[in-house]
């Protein structure tokens, strides 16, 4: 019986690959030959990107062979970034890819709800109340009646020992799913498309203090050996988890190889108890459906006549698996194992192909080049026949190829971009999130990490006389010198974006200011009209600027001069370029590190201007850079000149600086500054000023907390997550508060997140607290801001987050911390 079925070989909602297939060895053959012989599903569950035990994940995927997915209920928006300067959404991107690349190892699934992660919060009901509850809640009802997971399983438990607002949050969301999933008058929108599920339990995965796993003490529970040594992947879980853990580098997540016994639990929270297996009652094997036997008789008698020299022995016994699979009911069951199948015969034939784009990026009404290759290492028949791009059959793509043993067929054709393609963009971001969700406009792609490619290849093959098609997206494909070979994604792009060099512009005392943009063409011979849109009341200089480029993908920076009214003001300046194609607001931000794939996306291109008084005194700042800083560049706006400090310099001249500047957890990641202790500390003896943003202990060992001042003080974990908390002025004659800004509690309107985090909780009486603050219900905290003075110098720590607030552009953490640096002149 011949089969003819259209299948996407790689599922967008789960990890994918960005060369378009992983090669396989042998052992991984079998393993997967035995996994498609398991039918059981598993969810894990918990708030943010780094949060899921990839142990467990890799132990459910890997030994017990179930599907496995992790739903996070945010993106990571609200994180912050070890490893560059991105924040917010653009944070949330990253981190969205680490986790693809953490699945690609642990073999895991991928999905989200549409929580943002809006920063850190003591209080479940303040993430329940700002997501929207009952959003949030579809959002999981949702992924449970679409994947029909048998055991659900919580990374956290629903109350203070979640340590964390989102978590507990996730625990609650969880257990109420559960039940939700299941009753038909809950959610019976979705019901449309799919139907009520019941899982078998919900369990929570837990931990005492410190992630240490000790036997709870009360309740049901079963113990998990998760340590074991898989001898067909050549590696124990703990070993895979690690590698899957690694990958969480924006976060400092680097985790340590264990290669040791490992037990963890699982607390019986819904549904019937587990008694010594997680899938204690369920069948999770081909028997669970009608049809089903022959189908587990089939792959017993492939796995037991497996030729580990020769897998494509295996295609045919697979081949007959596939129509078996086929001629079931349709269940999600069938259609997860017949992408697993598929995926077994292209291994075991030896078959790999792959469509490449010749431009990493086009536009609308545009023609791109394709380059296909395909090739057969096994002496299994295989022919090509046809080649279609996003369904249609491409003129010269009837092949009709047969392939020889390891001789690569190659072909290209040029296809046309529609002028209705729309540009490459995030799909939770086309759309302006409200406070606590983002808007999908395209149920579809609901709970995905990533929309699907915009152009997608399939390749219709004979494989020993059965017609399969297998599909793959167009990637763009280059060779990097120091790295090898590199894939990303195509982009659909404007033909023209437009790029404000700065987020912010600081206009003081109405003086004139310069605004450069950048212009980027995506076409060849662009003429364009360059335009700065301003409200009433500004002035800008000239009303337009004409613009000419030959070359696609330069940059061309004009520059505009934009005049402030009198009056004090804060607005959203806006750019278009105008073409005869229309009319372009868009710009260019680009994320790229070399453990995921480089990202480009396109936002309405604006940038914030505030015309602010602001006085300042002293130039010179010095600035050790810390995680994700950009506060130089703010500092830059209002003039101050900067000189970054590192390990070479530290020892020059220091004198010569009105106040030096240590940027957020610069201790917990720049394992130099150590040894230059004693170095700031006798700037500050001889005059200097030094300001310390926070650090943390989490990851502390390069210099001790007592002594990160000139006397002892100690960093702890306090924080204050309202934005809106009242400062509670303590020295209300101190210099910082009065010279040479005035601060009033106006300027403490319009911060954005939180007030601070890892305040003080403990410092030597020669410290001045400046501030006490607290969240609603706690008790006062008085070590956001502490001021010595020692020596002829002056010392200052604060855990008050200028590090978000300089780049949003509020206008009282300028004054603020323009009186930080002016102290003592």
């Amino acid at each position: 019986m011949k089969t003819n079925w259209l299948l996407i070989l790689f599922f967008y909602c789960s990890a994918t690959t960005f060369a378009q297939q992983k090669a396989l060895t042998s052992s991984e053959i079998l393993h997967g030959i035995q996994k498609l012989n398991t039918l059981g599903n598993a969810l894990y569950l918990a708030a943010h990107p780094d949060d899921e035990n990839t142990l467990l994940i890799a132990w459910l995927s890997k030994e017990k062979k179930v599907r496995t997915a992790y739903m996070a209920m945010t993106r990571g928006d609200g994180g912050q970034n070890l490893i560059g300067t991105e924040q917010g959404e653009y944070v949330g991107l990253l981190r969205t890819h680490e986790l693809l690349e953490a699945r690609k190892i642990d073999g895991g699934e991928q999905y989200f709800s549409r929580a943002v992660d809006f920063g850190y919060t003591k209080k479940t009901e303040e993430a329940l109340q700002t997501w929207g509850k009952d959003k949030i809640l579809a959002d999981v009802v949702y992924q449970i009646r679409k994947l029909k997971p048998d055991v659900i399983i919580n990374r956290f438990p629903p109350d203070e020992r979640a340590g964390h607002g989102h978590h507990s949050a996730s625990a609650i969301l969880s257990a109420e799913a559960f039940d939700a999933a299941a009753d038909p008058t809950k959610f019976p929108e979705q019901l449309k498309e799919l139907e009520i599920w019941q899982a078998k339990r919900l369990v929570w995965n837990s931990y005492a203090r410190g992630f240490n796993n000790i036997e709870p003490e009360t309740g049901s529970f079963i113990k998990l050996s998760l340590g074991e040594f898989n001898p067909l992947l050549g590696k124990s879980y703990p070993e895979i988890a690690s590698e899957a853990r690694s990958k969480h580098r924006s976060q400092g997540f680097g985790s340590a190889v264990s290669r040791n016994e490992r037990y963890e639990y699982a607390i019986h929270v819904k549904g019937d108890p587990a008694k010594n297996d997680l899938f204690d009652g369920i069948d999770i094997t081909w028997n669970r459906i009608s049809g089903g036997e022959n189908i587990h008789k089939a792959l017993k008698e492939i796995i037991s006549k497996y030729e580990i020299q020769r897998p494509s022995a295996s295609v045919s016994g697979l081949i007959k698996v596939l129509n078996l699979i086929e001629n079931l009911p349709v269940s999600i069951y069938k259609e997860n194992k017949k992408t697993e199948c598929l995926n077994l015969i292209m291994a075991c034939a030896g078959l790999y192909f792959e469509a490449n784009s010749a431009s990493f990026s086009i536009s609308p009404g545009q023609k791109l080049k394709l380059f296909f290759t395909a090739i057969k290492r096994s002496q299994v028949e295989v022919k090509l026949n046809a080649i279609k791009i996003n369904g249609v059959a491409v003129k010269d793509t009837l092949l009709n190829s047969t392939l020889t043993y390891n001789k690569a067929f190659e072909n290209s054709i040029e296809v046309p971009i529609l002028l209705n393609t729309p540009i490459t963009q995030p799909y939770w971001l086309i759309e302006n999130a409200e406070k606590g969700f983002y808007k999908i406009y395209d149920e579809s792609k609901r709970g995905l990490p990533m929309a699907k490619d915009p152009l997608i290849a399939t390749f219709e093959f004979e494989i020993a006389s059965n017609p399969l098609k297998f599909s793959a997206p167009v990637k763009f494909k280059y060779t990097e010198p120091s790295f090898g070979e590199i894939y990303r994604y195509l982009e659909i792009r404007p033909e023209v974006m437009v790029n404000f060099e700065e987020k912010v512009y600081i206009f003081t005392n109405q003086k004139p200011t310069s605004v450069a943009i950048m212009v980027n063409s995506n076409v060849l011979n662009l003429n364009a009209k360059v335009v700065l849109e301003l409200p009433q009341g500004w002035k800008v200089e000239p009303e337009f600027i004409d613009i000419n480029t030959v070359e696609k993908n330069k940059e061309k920076k004009v520059t505009f001069v934009v005049t402030p009214p009198t009056n004090s003001t804060e607005i959203i300046m806006k750019v278009k370029a105008i073409t005869q194609n229309g009319t372009f607001d868009r710009s260019l931000e680009n994320i790229k590190y070399e453990h995921i794939p480089e990202l480009n996306i396109f936002p309405t291109a604006v940038a914030k201007a505030i015309n602010l008084n602001i006085q300042k005194r002293g130039q010179n700042i010095g600035y050790i850079a810390g995680a994700g800083d950009d506060v130089p560049d703010a500092l830059k706006q209002i003039g101050y000149t900067i000189t970054n400090l590192n390990e070479s310099n530290i020892s020059t001249n220091l004198n010569l600086l009105d106040a030096i500047i240590v940027g957020v957890r610069a201790y917990n990641t720049e394992d130099w500054l150590v040894n230059s202790q004693d170095l700031l500390l006798n700037y500050v003896k001889e005059g200097g000023n030094l300001i310390i943003q926070y650090q943390t202990q989490a990851f502390y060992g390069t210099v001790k907390t007592k002594d990160l001042g000139p006397y002892p003080l100690s960093i702890g974990r306090g924080r204050v997550t309202d934005e809106n908390a009242e400062m509670k002025v303590l020295k209300s004659n101190h210099s910082i508060l009065n010279y040479p800004n005035k601060i009033d509690p106006k300027d403490f309107e319009g911060w954005v997140q939180e007030r601070g985090l890892y305040f003080s909780d403990k410092y030597s009486d020669k410290y001045e607290a400046i501030f006490s603050i607290k969240d609603e219900g706690e008790t006062e905290q008085e070590g956001s801001l502490l001021y010595a003075k020692y020596g002829k110098g002056n010392y200052i720590f604060t855990g008050l987050s200028f590090f978000r607030q300089l780049p949003a552009g509020v206008p009282g953490a300028y004054k603020l911390m323009s009186n930080l640096i002016s102290i003592g002149k």
